[in-house]
């Protein structure tokens, strides 16, 4: 199956009217109050060394595992003085669609951690793991073209379709890690699975190669269309110049925040690269908290808790 997809630009007025008319879908009526020290950080990765409980899929090696070990405890050592309290957990390479490590730490951490699992989405009971994961508090899945070579063969293969109609019927979320080159695939999935929510991780990675190019962010701000299609403002330290405290992200910041309103945008850490040496944590969360004079406190309040309270702890 192949996707053709041209599109007309869409200006800045069309953009706010359907980000308000996608809002008022969405039913966001309840404000979120901008209280400081009940933030939601909505990207972690977790890993631990204990690789006897826990196995590195095939391919992966204990060398590949940089840091050697970020575990909750060391998560909450950069997290909690910032007034993080809450986290979404993303599954881990490392382990591929062994999601033990992840619904452990989930349990062990209840309240605290919302989880978005990987799944073979070319296993043919795939729709069974995916509603099994979702009892034990999976409010997501991603999808990630990985090596493939014709996006158009992954995105639009059956296994994809079932994955997605079944996040639908799940009311959880198919969570994209993609390049900017896929955000017209992801367009068309959203216009044929209407009812699927979409939540696309790191702005679809544009500004990872340097600079920030216009059909790019056009492709990303299309996706404000769909009214259950959601952006993480994320992964500072990879995008744009790479360097904190980040006010190069600022334009396109803005530019998510009014295609798609607040309420549709998560601020998120990508922790532990986050904080990998040059970086920190705080540097992240202040671009959104503090850093950004056109974010209004209900803005910061939607980005910073309310929007991923919404999409992964309803």
């Amino acid at each position: 199956m192949a996707f053709f997809v041209s599109f007309p630009p869409m200006n800045s007025t069309r953009r706010s009217f359907l980000a308000s008319s996608a809002a008022a879908l969405t039913g966001c009526s309840l404000i979120p109050s901008f209280k400081k020290g009940d933030w939601i950080d909505a990207h972690v990765h977790v890993w631990t060394p204990d690789v006897e409980k826990y196995p590195l899929a095939r391919g992966f090696a204990v060398s590949d595992m940089r840091p050697p070990s970020f575990t909750p405890e060391q998560l909450f050592s950069h997290c909690r003085p910032e007034g993080v309290r809450r986290v979404v957990l993303i599954q881990m390479s490392y382990y591929q669609t062994d999601n033990s490590y992840m619904l452990d730490v989930m349990k062990a951490h209840p309240g605290v951690f919302s989880g978005v699992a990987i799944v073979d989405h070319h296993a043919p009971d795939v729709a069974a793991t995916m509603a099994n994961l979702v009892k034990q508090g999976v409010r997501g899945f991603r999808i990630n073209a990985g090596k493939e070579k014709n996006l158009s063969e992954w995105i639009g293969s059956p296994g994809m379709a079932t994955l997605w109609k079944t996040a639908a019927d799940l009311k959880v979320n198919v969570c994209p890690l993609i390049n900017p080159d896929t955000l017209p695939l992801i367009d068309k999935m959203c216009e044929w699975y209407p009812d699927t929510g979409v939540v696309v991780d790191h702005f679809a990675r544009i500004g990872m190669a340097g600079g920030f190019k216009e059909a790019d962010i056009e492709n990303l701000l299309r996706l404000a269309l769909h009214a259950k299609t959601h952006v993480k403002a994320s992964a500072f330290y990879a995008l744009g110049a790479k360097k904190a405290p980040y006010r190069d992200m600022g334009p396109l910041i803005q530019r998510v925040r009014d295609a798609y309103g607040a309420d549709r945008v998560m601020w998120a850490s990508d922790c532990p690269f986050q904080v990998d040496p040059g970086h920190n944590y705080r540097d992240s969360i202040a671009l959104i908290r503090d850093r950004l004079d056109f974010l209004s406190d209900e803005d910061r309040a939607w980005m910073l808790r309310g929007t991923a309270e919404k999409v992964f702890f309803s």
